[in-house]
């Protein structure tokens, strides 16, 4: 993909420090360089490793370690993911949505204050010296350097954008993060949506304070961020989006995966299962949800009785259990290379992951964990690209039955060929690019 501007652009991306957010950003700023403009990572050193690895210019917000120069890159990462599990250990157990929502919201904004009011000065710092044309922000609250910086700036919400009424509320949907059906019962949406409203009250009242404390305007009551007045940016699989039901301002663009070429390497199914029958499937339950030893060893046990072959993500606790015999895995998967080559992908539906199996026309079964995850999963279901189940709870029969479902409906497999072959040649990539080059025209 060639630029569509001639003049090459300097982009600060400043992603939350989780691996959603960072993994969007990484997809973004390689269709940025393909398109002859200059990525530059603001992030913590948990990263440095993992994006120097794919050429990308890097500032820290934080002091550097000397050591860090000389860790692993794949033990970096997995490093950052050992801690994001050891954080989350609560999350990683069967409760409702709700329940989960309100754990999220007790303590996550808080923290996630914190964490950005020890960056401002390296984050002021760091726009001096690299002098952005354009800052990309992926985090769900606002960042007070970059809003009183002169620099305009495209927000970006890596998450299902049900989950957008922490922006804009819609009560034409259902509140975010519950797993709720569009097309379901709606007499107690605003029962919900109140009682998630409440989970972020205390911690809103604080955000309110430190965003006056900067100069920067209040957000709405409850509300966590505002779009920005340049643009607002969200990955969501168009087929999939609620835009039928909610129409989005017009500075709100949604684009179908900025899909990760996840560099040069190449996977080649290994020996031990290519050389066995059955179709090849694909586990993943993503960096947090894999850490649950006891729900891996549970699907593990029920999958072992499959005819079919399994890739396994094994996980950062990779070396607490074991594979079966119709099964090979590893503590990290490329997974960019592997959905091209399996039929079936079994997921915990983070977003990343969602858009990714749809750009490449999988089917799916969705196995919710927390947050987001749940909107995904429902949305799969009601749109009828895969199935969703409660991975705590679902029977051995349902998964089985299940996954020979999918794997023998030949029209769903070609609804969702026809869904992969529609993103790879809309280039909405080029569309992006395009974007960004336009806000960079812009003046606050």
């Amino acid at each position: 993909m060639t630029s569509i501007n001639n003049n090459k652009l300097t982009v600060l991306l400043a992603p939350c420090n989780y691996v959603g957010p960072m993994m969007a950003s990484i997809g973004m700023a390689e269709v940025l360089r393909d398109a002859g403009h200059r990525p530059v990572f603001a992030v913590k050193r948990d990263w440095i490793q993992k994006i120097q690895r794919l050429n990308f210019d890097i500032e820290l917000l934080e002091e550097p370690e000397s050591t860090a120069d000389t860790a692993d890159s794949s033990a970096v990462v997995m490093d950052s993911a050992d801690k994001n599990v050891a954080d989350n250990e609560k999350m990683l157990t069967n409760r409702t949505p709700m329940e989960q929502l309100i754990s999220v919201f007790t303590n996550f904004v808080d923290e996630l204050i914190a964490d950005m009011e020890t960056e401002q000065p390296y984050l002021t710092s760091i726009i001096a010296k690299v002098r952005p044309n354009v800052i990309i922000i992926d985090h769900i609250l606002v960042n007070p350097t970059i809003y009183n910086s002169q620099v305009p700036y495209i927000m970006s919400y890596s998450s299902n954008p049900l989950n957008l009424d922490t922006c804009i509320e819609d009560k034409r949907l259902p509140p975010g993060a519950l797993g709720l059906s569009v097309n379901g019962d709606n007499s107690n949406w605003e029962v919900y949506r109140q009682q998630a409203k409440d989970s972020r009250l205390d911690s809103w009242y604080r955000y309110r304070d430190w965003l006056q404390k900067y100069g920067c305007p209040v957000t709405d009551k409850y509300q966590l961020f505002y779009p920005s007045p340049y643009a607002t940016i969200y990955m969501y699989p168009k087929e999939l989006d609620y835009t039928d039901v909610r129409p989005l301002p017009d500075t709100f663009h949604g684009f179908d995966n900025f899909r990760r070429t996840g560099n040069e390497d190449v996977f080649e199914v290994p020996k031990q299962l290519s050389q066995r029958s059955g179709k090849l499937v694909y586990l993943s339950l993503g960096s947090l949800g894999s850490g649950n030893v006891d729900l891996m060893k549970r699907l593990v046990a029920i999958l072992a009785k499959s005819e079919h072959r399994f890739i396994v993500s094994k996980g950062v606790k990779h070396d607490k259990y074991e594979l079966a015999d119709n099964m090979w895995g590893e503590r990290f998967v490329p997974q960019v290379k592997v959905l091209p080559i399996v039929d079936l992908f079994i997921t915990h539906g983070g977003n990343n992951s969602f858009t990714e199996c749809m750009s490449f026309g999988k089917p799916m079964i969705v196995f919710p964990l927390f947050f987001d995850q749940f909107d995904n999963a429902q949305r799969v279901e009601d749109k009828g690209y895969g199935i969703r189940l409660n991975p705590y709870e679902c029977s051995e029969q349902q998964l089985l039955q299940s996954i020979d479902k999918l794997l023998n409906d030949k029209q769903l497999i070609e609804k969702c060929n026809k869904i992969g072959q529609r993103i790879q040649n809309e280039k909405n990539n080029e569309k992006f690019v395009k974007l960004v080059e336009n806000v960079s025209k812009l003046k606050k």
